[in-house]
Parts: structure tokens; sequence; C-alpha cells
């Protein structure tokens, strides 16, 4: 049987609109900083305790970006359902936990070559260069 994961993540962006995207260690593509909702947890709970684990920064206006069905990142074969949400933070973000790098990416142009999320490419980044 397939492996599901069932996650939450959130969009940051900065004064110029570009969007924070991390990369897990020992993996490739860079993804929306967020991770598995734990028994429990909502996805808005699971957003900000990620967040705070995995950059250092707490959230603030808190607001559903949409929910989004596709391939997992780093797990062939594996499916994901991802509730993404838009937020604001005054902390500077900052790789911790298993991230093992940050960068900002304009979702209009992202860098050629730059391995991506499927959710990010194919979900999140359409809807934030929509005019």
């Amino acid at each position: 049987m397939p492996l599901h994961f069932v996650v939450a993540a959130v969009c940051l962006q900065d004064a110029d609109g570009r969007v924070l995207t991390v990369r897990k260690r020992g993996t490739e593509r860079f993804m929306l900083p967020g991770g598995k909702i734990e028994a429990g947890e909502t996805p808005e709970q699971t957003a900000v305790r990620e967040i705070a684990e995995e950059i250092g920064v707490e959230l603030r206006d808190l607001a559903l970006l949409g929910v989004f069905e596709g391939a997992a990142a780093n797990e062939p074969g594996a499916s994901l359902h991802s509730t993404v949400f838009t937020a604001t933070t005054d902390g500077e973000p900052a790789a911790a936990a298993e991230i093992a790098e940050v960068r900002w990416v304009d979702p209009a142009a992202p860098p050629a070559g730059l391995p991506l999320a499927p959710m990010l490419e194919e979900n999140v980044l359409p809807l934030l260069v929509r005019p």
C-alpha cells in the first residue's frame, strides 16, 4: 500500500513577494516549511509548531490558502494531502531542526533548475502569480 502523508505548510512572503522555501537534510527538493499533523492537532496547530521548530519564527495572521492533493516531494510513489496557510512574521527565518537550507523564491520566476516540491510548483506558486 502506497504511503500517504497529511501535512500542514505555510507560505511566507517577503516584501518583494518572494516565497520562503526550505530543503530538508538528505533531500534535494525545496518546499514550503511545515510538516506532518500529529494526533490531536489541527492543521493550524501543526503549522505554528512546525514553523517554530523548522525556521524559528512565530506566525501571525494565519489564513487558509488552500487544501491540495498530489505527489509527495521526497518519497517516490507516496501521496500528499496538504493544508497550506499564508501568514506573516516579524522574525528572520533560519534553518533549524531537519532543515538544511532556506531560500526565497520569486513565484513568477523560480530559478531554472531549482528542484521544487510538486505541491509547491503545481498548486501554490500558480495561485500566487494569478492577476
